[in-house]
């Protein structure tokens, strides 16, 4: 259980810090957003970088919150999670007030519409990059009151030294 608590801990912090870098990439991007294809190819590299940094962090902590904090939380609770499937487990975590299912599964879906960032499509890459941008605060969102509920729930957590940093 002692590993299984510090690496919760370390899970956490990582998502912290894609939180914070995703804010401040969402902020830095305030001004040219929304997005039109004329203003994209007029970008100069720290707005791009930027974009980037905003995709890449949003990634990192839907998938970090989903493949690694949900099981971990749902197994710290003392819940038998490694055969079931990911839905069981957001069915769960819905129950317990932490996520909204379909609202969990739709960015997900508008996620992996980013995967076109590359495309020869402008539209599409301008579209997926606005998008994007609109659904971090979803994203957010859930992971503020996964945080709360996590802090609320576990001692190991709200006495954590890492975490107060």
């Amino acid at each position: 259980m002692r590993d299984l608590k510090a690496t919760f801990i370390e899970k956490l912090h990582e998502c912290n810090q894609h939180k914070k870098r995703l804010l401040l990439a969402k902020k830095k991007l305030d001004s040219i957003i929304p997005l039109n294809i004329q203003k994209y190819n007029n970008l100069n590299d720290d707005y791009i970088s930027y974009i980037d940094q905003l995709i890449f962090r949003f990634s990192k902590l839907q998938d970090t919150m989903g493949d690694k904090l949900f099981p971990a939380l749902l197994e710290l609770m003392g819940e038998e999670v490694k055969s079931k499937p990911f839905i069981d487990r957001l069915n769960r975590l819905e129950e317990l007030g932490i996520v909204d299912k379909n609202e969990w599964l739709k960015l997900r879906k508008d996620r992996n519409e980013i995967a076109h960032e590359y495309s020869f499509n402008q539209d599409e890459v301008v579209d997926s990059i606005n998008l994007i941008y609109d659904i971090t605060y979803k994203l957010l969102f859930f992971y503020d009151i996964f945080y709360k509920y996590c802090i609320d729930k576990f001692e190991f957590i709200r006495d954590s030294e890492v975490l107060k940093r």
